[in-house]
């Protein structure tokens, strides 16, 4: 008889190869963890190495970093830091392969190829790997661009400098240089006054508006103005309105000051001698009107509402005005008083009071002038050649 040769592959194989792939896969899943925690501190440790910032002794001094465009890189330093991210790309792909290993199965009878046939199949059921956590390739910069290095410099405050360029050196030679020549150089004195009625108030800057005062009260002070042409007639209405706007607020305020009061009087009282307005009157009159009550005996005060109700046509509301100022010593007052005779027909009343008034003071010229035209007839004693103002267009 003939022998026959039964195959020696036991039962036992397909259940020997499933435990060897079993022992494998948790092999793989018990290492993955530990690699992993390796590779994450020694970046961490690295991150840290990299990021350190040297701190200033003096903390109120600003640390800034001096970039040198020009300093390349060494070979040295980019092999670094290629080999550095490479055990973090493995390290990425360690802890991803778990999950791509299909689990086994124990079913006996079958042999190796349908295991594998299993492990094929299973694969398509896994859950889709995240692509934002995956490694990328490393970056290799390119061989003949520089990269940007520093050193860490601690500001300090030093002097201001500014540079130009002469133009006298001849450094530019098709401008040709200017030439500036300085004269008549004035200088305007500083004045404040007080905003408000009281000690500690806060005070106010009228240096300005005090010299335009001084310059055109000889052209506008009276009724009627004169000034030498209509442009500066024009530049002095203009001017008027912002000073007036300015000092308004101020005025209006209840418990405002006598300053601000007598030169918000004069600024609307020339304002309505230029015809700006009724309301330049009226709070012209409201103005003055408060700061005699302030200071009932300012000469000032008491000439200034005298002179506009006279030349508005009050005369004998303006008169008690202007006797009070007379007998406080104010010139000025008795040349409106003469004034207010002439428009009442008391001509040589006007005559009278002006002569007295040029042997007291002889010094002044315009007296003997208001002499002449009312010897010669004429009706308005400020109808004098004004002098000559220069005031600047309003910007």
């Amino acid at each position: 008889m003939k022998a026959i040769n039964h195959p020696t592959t036991s039962h036992k194989a397909p259940k020997f190869a499933t435990l060897t792939a079993l022992a494998a896969a948790c092999a793989m899943m018990l290492s993955a963890p530990v690699h992993a925690a390796e590779a994450d501190t020694a970046t961490a440790t690295a991150a840290s190495t990299s990021t350190a910032v040297p701190s200033a002794i003096d903390s109120t001094k600003r640390v800034i970093r001096l970039a040198k465009p020009n300093t390349a890189v060494s070979t040295a330093q980019t092999d670094a830091q290629a080999n550095t991210a490479i055990p973090q790309n493995n390290v990425q792909q360690n802890s991803i392969q778990p999950n791509n290993v299909a689990q086994p199965t124990f079913t006996q009878g079958n042999n190796a190829q349908q295991s594998n046939v299993q492990q094929t199949n299973a694969q398509p059921n896994r859950a889709p790997l995240n692509t934002t956590h995956m490694a990328q390739p490393p970056a290799v910069p390119a061989p003949n661009a520089p990269e940007l290095t520093g050193t860490t410099r601690v500001y300090e405050r030093g002097p201001m400098t500014a540079t130009g360029i002469d133009l006298r050196s001849g450094q530019l030679p098709n401008i040709p240089a200017p030439q500036v020549n300085i004269s008549d150089i004035s200088f305007v004195p500083t004045v404040l006054i007080p905003q408000q009625q009281g000690l500690g108030t806060d005070k106010l800057d009228v240096s300005l508006l005090d010299d335009f005062i001084k310059e055109v009260s000889p052209n506008a002070r009276h009724y009627p103005p004169n000034f030498p042409n209509r442009t500066q007639r024009h530049n002095a209405r203009e001017k008027i309105k912002v000073m007036t706007e300015w000092i308004e607020p101020y005025a209006k305020a209840p418990n405002a000051s006598y300053d601000v009061l007598i030169r918000a009087a004069k600024l609307n009282g020339m304002g309505r001698n230029l015809d700006l307005g009724s309301e330049y009157t009226v709070r012209g009159g409201q103005y003055v009107d408060r700061a005699i009550k302030l200071k009932p005996n300012s000469g000032e005060a008491n000439f200034i509402y005298g002179m506009m109700l006279s030349e508005g046509g009050g005369f004998k509301e303006g008169q008690k005005y202007l006797d009070q100022a007379v007998s406080l010593g104010y010139t000025e007052a008795e040349q409106s008083l003469a004034q207010s005779d002439v428009l009442s027909d008391r001509r040589d009343k006007a005559l009278e009071r002006l002569r007295r008034l040029a042997q007291q003071v002889p010094d002044n010229a315009v007296i003997r002038q208001q002499i002449k035209l009312i010897e010669d007839g004429k009706f308005y004693i400020w109808d004098i050649p004004a002098p000559d103002v220069n005031i600047k267009p309003s910007t």
